[in-house]
């Protein structure tokens, strides 16, 4: 049993467990009426009301004409307050945390002791559970960090005590030991910060804690008074001197065989022994009224009467434990960020965008997660600069409300770009950098493809990009190769199941598939989920018929229905078409198929649209991978490999956190094909976002191409999915491509740009500003506020930007802003992130485009005619056919994400602007299940991008001396 496992026991009304671990015993209490084991700090408290041994004074306390006054009433009466007080908090902190229940966790080593046992008393009358954790005397060094560490990463446990001989208590073990569960104050940070005089932030130890509780219940000032210390110059030494110096006391501090012991203690008012030898004070050295307590562990044995120092000490400990549960509920809470943005410089002219990433040094990543409000605990380090968020965190914010959802989209793209992600990070630096507003940008995991092809990066531009552009653009943390494995593990497993099943009788088929192991044979979990579909409710491999084997073993693909490709993250033009299983062991059964990029498999749409673990399993799991011969459809299920898959894709579900050239949080997480999938970032990353950000926050993401394609479906698909709303639409446009939709010529990647992109030319802007008309008013079908971002050009003339401006405006964009971003950072947004922020508080009146239930057939022609400006559509026979027989198998009320060219409103790449009067050819209709929508396919979609003639990997290049990456951009 792991720790964690017996503390979910011991929250689950509290019952003794005794449990081995190699050499280690695990015992759990709860707090009902049960002794509960706490163990003892290293340090003891002695005191009693006459002189004990050779004439020393115990602890009586004596101050000045008020005469003698023994410690054990007063004593009585702290530790009743101490867990009264500590009662009353645990109660008030479940009163709004019902679920707390405040766990010491103790590791002892040797066995049980009085004081030991007192302890335990005390922790049952507070109400704290506790977990004793027992180690052989002889236990090594590591031995005890293997535990120390086990206890620092379970937030059930509040509180750890090392209650272990003195030997075992190295600075290496001390200094494993979280400062913030250290109730004993020995780390070497809490006795600093207690130094220091941060009495807040750090744990006191327990025993100078009670030294000062004795001494503050006496009506006695201590200012100005002397107290000297005996002992040695250990962490209750140390403490116990902030402590006095605290209440203005001189303190000094001397060992037993000091030459001026004598002098020293008859001008002290307070003595304080804390030797761990068996001494004392002589009573003639004590001058009258001087107040003595000693703290030797030599009287440890007597410290558990009930008038001693001892029980106030063990109080102190447990309302320690109190106070760090409270700790740890206020760090659960939103707060507000304290982020240290980083400045920028920017220089004219504009140097290459890996020249400006080189040059910001970016925060340490575990730095900027503290400042956004993540613990430790939630993030996983990739390095210095980026890590993976842990979803744990929706779970500690459930209760704080959303910030402002932002959606980036643009008009119809061409090749001279609009700048969609260079907007988005200089939006998100605007707000936070200069507007002082929490905001987080979500973006979609570049592809390898593109970055090695033509496209280059897409980690934004200029002065508004992610940092560092090296590792957002290559690998990240291995999301897609996480994808690209389970996708093709999946593409191997139907082969696999197609020649195992052509090749094999069923008897032997069943014999593979459900192995006698050790005599025995028995069924996994995915094949027991696999024979209930079947209608077979057994679970004995054994008493199954001769017809239940063969519907078992039979899956019976059929390799000419088989719809699921393998992939790969390169633009590989020659994997297009391939035949497969030419080996001679695949006994000639060959078939053709093909290879995506891995951007388009299926896993990745559903990574982008799950919502957790649980969500994801149940989705790859429904993954439709191709129909049987009698039409039906199979499953990963079905090919029992859904478990695995999961397991391959437990930490890509995890969202990356970046910053941005400013210092600002970015999560980087999945990157689905924006034409045959939805083409927006995670829905968890949204999620995280808004809740990290606060409700005065905003979080922005991106939509895939025009607002025709990446912001339908991120409305119609990626919201009904996630249940957010969002509040503001940024409508990207850049005068160049508003040219080349008002009839300006033609333009290629590499090529000089004609004189219509460069000279002022206002007809062609105007009549190009009918594409983003139409764009505005498609936002609005939705019901969404729409501000027009217009990414300006230095080829821009004022006259140019003010029409373009005046025309969204207009067309009823709540505002249009010049945005300058690419040249001076977040500063050359700021207009923009006003604007933003004001529509945001506009009123929202958002709605689908569509209702589920209408017919497929009815959703396709919806879009088709209110987004595209169809006038009808088309479907061939092919797809049809498609449509009905993903009615009759039930799919029919999913939503649709339609695969046509980004390039145009229309099926016609070379129809810019706003085209009209056509008819909407839908050549194809095909199912992502496990995604969750149906896309129909107008005209031809090539899912496998090729290489161009002169890609982009001619420039990039490895310095081997520094491992400098050059040539990305």
């Amino acid at each position: 049993m792991r720790l964690s496992a017996a503390l979910r026991n011991a929250c689950r009304g509290f019952p003794t467990a005794s449990v081995s671990r190699s050499r280690t015993s695990i015992k759990v209490f709860g707090s009902e009426g049960r002794s509960v084991p706490v163990s003892s700090s290293r340090l003891f408290v002695r005191d009693g009301s006459s002189s004990t041994g050779s004439g020393s004074v115990g602890a009586a306390i004596k101050f000045g004409k008020h005469g003698n006054q023994t410690v054990g009433p007063a004593t009585e009466i702290a530790v009743r307050d101490i867990i009264q007080r500590s009662k009353e908090e645990i109660a008030s902190l479940q009163k709004s945390h019902p679920a707390l229940k405040p766990v010491l966790a103790i590791i002892q080593a040797g066995e049980d002791d009085t004081l030991l046992e007192m302890n335990k008393k005390m922790a049952g009358k507070i109400g704290l559970n506790v977990i004793q954790i027992s180690l052989p005397r002889e236990c090594t060094e590591d031995e005890i960090i293997e535990e120390v560490l086990k206890l620092n990463e379970d937030d059930k446990v509040h509180g750890v005590v090392l209650h272990l001989p003195r030997a075992s208590l190295t600075s290496r073990v001390l200094n494993t030991l979280k400062p913030e569960k250290d109730v004993d104050g020995v780390t070497d940070l809490n006795i600093g910060r207690l130094v220091r005089g941060e009495l807040n932030e750090s744990f006191v130890p327990p025993v100078a804690s009670a030294v000062m509780e004795l001494l503050g219940r006496h009506e006695v000032s201590l200012e100005g008074k002397t107290a000297v210390i005996l002992g040695e110059n250990g962490p209750l030494e140390v403490a116990l001197q902030g402590l006095l110096h605290s209440r203005e006391m001189v303190v000094l501090s001397s060992l037993w065989n000091a030459d001026s012991l004598q002098k020293q203690v008859l001008q002290a008012d307070v003595v304080v022994v804390t030797s761990r030898g068996n001494m004392s004070v002589p009573p003639a050295w004590v001058r009258p009224g001087a107040a003595v307590i000693n703290c030797s562990p030599a009287l440890m044995m007597e410290m558990s009467k009930a008038t001693g120092v001892g029980p106030l000490a063990a109080a102190l400990r447990m309302q320690n434990v109190v106070s760090s549960s409270t700790r740890w509920i206020q760090q659960q809470q939103y707060k507000q960020w304290k982020l240290r943005c980083l400045k920028l410089q920017p220089l004219s002219p504009v140097p290459s965008d890996i020249e400006i990433s080189r040059a910001q040094t970016p925060k340490a990543i575990d730095q900027l997660a503290k400042e956004i409000g993540l613990l430790t605990d939630e993030i996983e380090a990739y390095g210095q600069t980026k890590a993976k968020v842990r979803l744990s965190l929706l779970d500690r914010l459930k209760e704080q409300p959303d910030g402002k959802y932002v959606l980036v989209a643009g008009i119809t793209p061409t090749p001279l770009g609009e700048g969609k992600s260079t907007v988005t990070i200089g939006l998100v630096q605007a707000l936070t950098a200069h507007l002082k507003l929490n905001s987080f940008a979500c973006l979609r995991q570049p592809s390898q493809g593109p970055t090695f092809g033509v496209k280059g990066g897409a980690a934004g531009g200029g002065y508004a990009q992610v940092i560092p552009m090296e590792e957002f653009n290559l690998h990240l943390t291995g999301d897609i190769h996480a994808i690209t494995a389970a996708n093709n593990l999946v593409a191997a497993a139907i082969d696999a199941r197609i020649l195992h099943e052509a090749t094999q009788s069923d008897k032997a088929l069943y014999s593979r598939l459900v192995p006698s192991v050790n005599g025995a044979r028995k069924f996994s979990p995915i094949q027991i989920a696999r024979l209930q579909r079947l209608g077979i409710e057994k679970t004995d491999p054994g008493a199954l018929t001769a017809e239940e084997i063969t519907a078992f073993v039979r899956l019976d693909l059929d390799p000419e229905k088989v719809t699921w490709q393998r992939v790969v993250d390169t633009n590989d033009r020659f994997l297009r078409k391939i035949t497969v299983g030419q080996a001679n062991t695949e006994k000639g059964h060959t078939r053709q198929t093909q290879f995506d990029i891995a951007v388009a498999s299926e896993i990745m749409a559903i990574l982008a649209l799950t919502d957790g673990l649980g969500d994801m399993k149940e989705r790859l799991g429904r993954m439709v991978v191709g129909s049987s011969r009698k039409g039906q459809p199979v499953t990963a299920d079905d090919l029992g490999v859904t478990g695995a898959l999961a397991v391959l894709m437990k930490d890509a579900i995890k969202p990356t956190l970046m910053q941005t050239l400013e210092g600002t949080p970015v999560f980087v997480h999945a990157g689905p094909f924006a034409n045959i999938a939805h083409g927006n970032s995670s829905v968890l990353a949204d999620k995280l976002a808004l809740k990290l950000v606060g409700e005065e926050g905003f979080v922005v993401t991106e939509a895939g191409f025009g607002a025709d394609i990446g912001m339908e479906k991120f409305f119609n698909i990626k919201c009904r999915a996630s249940g957010l709303r969002p509040n503001v639409v940024v409508l990207v446009a850049t005068v160049r491509a508003l040219k080349m939709h008002g009839g300006g010529p033609s333009v290629s990647a590499g090529a000089p740009l004609p004189s219509e992109y460069i000279n002022e030319n206002l007809k062609l802007v105007e009549d190009g500003c009918s594409n983003l008309k139409k764009q505005i008013q498609i936002a609005h079908l939705f019901g969404v506020p729409v501000v027009v971002a217009l990414n300006v050009f230095k080829t821009d003339t004022q006259a140019e930007i003010d029409l373009v401006c005046e025309i969204a405006k207009n067309s009823g964009a709540s505002d249009a802003v010049a945005c300058h971003h690419w040249s001076r950072g977040g500063r050359g947004s700021v207009e923009l992130a006003k604007a933003v922020r004001d529509a945001s508080s506009q009123q929202n009146h958002f709605q689908f485009l569509y209702d589920l239930q209408l017919s497929i057939v009815e959703k396709i022609r919806t879009i088709a005619q209110r987004v595209y400006g169809a006038d009808d559509i088309e479907l061939s026979p092919d797809a049809q056919a498609k449509i009905d027989y993903f009615n009759q198998q039930g799919f029919g009320s999913l939503p649709i994400c339609m695969a046509k060219t980004h390039l145009s409103l229309s099926h016609m790449p070379d129809k810019k602007g706003v085209p009209t009067g056509f008819i909407l050819p839908i050549r194809d209709v095909r199912a992502s299940i496990g995604a969750g929508f149906i896309y129909p396919l107008v005209g031809t979609m090539s899912t496998m991008p090729g290489l161009p003639t002169r890609p982009c990997f001619y420039d990039i290049d490895l310095d081997p001396e520094t491992e400098e990456i050059t040539g990305l951009f």
